[in-house]
């Protein structure tokens, strides 16, 4: 069965982080796909792939085996060209921690979210190799920075990053890092922070907060990190942090309007 897991680190000596796998697999005239969230530990020879969740299943009936076949090869071609690698090890069932809690969770933190803008377009006009390369020197930037700032990978969507924090300021500081560090890539990115509430049910964080940092992050425009008010109040009153004030917004698919604030310097 031809197994790809979606590109976005350093495959040999990254370990800890969330990805996406996808699967095909033809019997006679029927094609089986099965695709969705993985976790990745461990790094080269020794990698570990596992489920996070029951993955999502499909199954195509091509009516002969030439039409299979030929719709199993252009799923894995386009697959190829969507920045995934080819995935040589096993797919292991979902993990389940031996302390985990049935019950729900809730929790508050700062939500960063950050993404490459026109990665689309720079993929197009470097080619796939050079790309890949590059993508991941900036998981490797972004990763360092989370590190210093004591941040929480969450999940990782293409070239984007969703990560959390205890405290505003530390969220601020990470996306300015990670602003000035990716430059020397060739890269620009966007920011956006929100702070909230979310719950942990089933080792998963689910919320609205995580939703509004989304919608935060699609108004910043290349360079720009912007916060939600709740961040920017949220923020000691002695706090060395300068804001702009960018407007009143309507965020997509979220209730009422906010106010955003652009961090400067």
């Amino acid at each position: 069965m031809p197994k790809f897991l979606r590109i976005g680190v350093h495959w040999s000596n990254v370990s800890g982080y969330t990805s996406k796998a996808w699967c095909i697999r033809r019997v006679g005239s029927t094609v089986f796909l099965k695709w969705g969230a993985v976790e990745v530990q461990g790094a080269g020879a020794g990698r570990k792939v596992h489920w996070t969740r029951s993955p999502q299943e499909k199954t195509i009936r091509c009516g002969t085996a030439q039409r299979a076949q030929d719709y199993a090869k252009a799923a894995i071609a386009r697959r190829r060209n969507h920045r995934y690698e080819p995935l040589t090890g096993p797919i292991a069932n979902q993990r389940r921690s031996a302390g985990a809690s049935a019950e729900p969770k809730q929790a508050r933190a700062t939500i960063l979210i950050v993404d490459i803008v026109g990665s689309t377009a720079k993929a197009a006009k470097l080619g796939d190799a050079r790309w890949t390369k590059i993508i991941g020197h900036y998981y490797a930037a972004v990763r360092k920075e989370l590190k210093t700032s004591r941040g929480k990978e969450v999940v990782t969507t293409g070239d984007g990053v969703l990560a959390t924090f205890k405290a505003p300021a530390a969220g601020i500081a990470c996306a300015t890092a990670i602003q000035k560090a990716v430059r020397t890539l060739g890269l620009d990115i966007r920011a956006g922070l929100h702070a909230g509430d979310y719950t942990m049910s089933g080792g998963e964080m689910v919320g609205l907060a995580f939703h509004i940092g989304t919608r935060v992050a699609a108004k910043a425009r290349a360079g720009e990190v912007l916060v939600s008010s709740a961040v920017k109040d949220s923020l000691k009153t002695q706090s060395t942090i300068s804001f702009r004030d960018h407007g009143v917004h309507q965020l997509k698919g979220v209730p009422e309007r906010w106010r955003l604030w652009r961090v400067e310097g």
